[in-house]
């Protein structure tokens, strides 16, 4: 594969990647709340969707979404559901913090991510996504060379993954340094209150957005 292909096809990734949305707004969350690993397991479970997305984008099935606007319509709120879901979840752990709250619910609430969980919120996070699917169905014929290969495709999904795990083990480990000053429990109220909004304002746009 052409260098120059590789390149841009980098910088097209890393201007996405670093981009606000919903990845950047989940290890915000989850690492102040459940730690580094649970991030970093976040981190991985994007991974593992990105080469869900390549893997369905080379054998032409995500094209799908493209041509038939049923199942774009579907793939799409289910996408938003799941979106919506985290950000409630978000909420409901911010009034499980505030003095109000019940014991039960504060007991029932306050246990950090497992390392599991975690990764299956990134995963879902990202394979219920359509926008990553439509990335690999415009980016793949753009920067593929002329035979399509699959090497060349999983090069290009690997290049991806890289940027991701480059640019959000960073946010990782920088928010685990200030994970200390980040354990009071005004902080924990407002992060969830901030990400349950956001998540849900995500889904809501997502699911009100039209298939072009």
């Amino acid at each position: 594969m052409d260098l120059n292909n590789i390149l841009t096809f980098i910088a097209v990734a890393t201007l996405l990647v670093i981009s606000p949305g919903p990845n950047g707004f989940l290890i915000a969350k989850t690492v102040p709340l459940s730690g580094h690993r649970a991030g970093l397991a976040n981190v991985a479970g994007f991974v593992a969707a990105f080469y869900v997305h390549g893997t369905l984008s080379i054998f032409g099935i995500s094209i799908l979404l493209v041509q038939s606007a049923n199942a774009f319509f579907v793939f799409k709120m289910l996408g938003a559901a799941y979106l919506i879901w985290l950000g409630f979840k978000a909420l409901r752990n911010a009034v499980s913090q505030r003095p109000s709250a019940t014991t039960a619910l504060r007991e029932q609430l306050k246990k950090p991510a497992s390392i599991q969980s975690a990764f299956y919120e990134g995963f879902l996070t990202n394979i219920l996504n359509p926008k990553v699917s439509v990335f690999y169905l415009a980016a793949f014929p753009q920067f593929m060379t002329v035979d399509g290969s699959a090497f060349s495709a999983y090069a290009l999904v690997t290049a991806h993954s890289l940027v991701n795990v480059i640019w959000f083990s960073a946010m990782v480990f920088t928010l685990a340094k200030v994970k200390n000053a980040t354990n009071h429990p005004k902080f924990k109220i407002w992060l969830n209150s901030i990400t349950g909004i956001v998540f849900i304002g995500f889904g809501t746009k997502l699911a009100l957005e039209k298939s072009s």
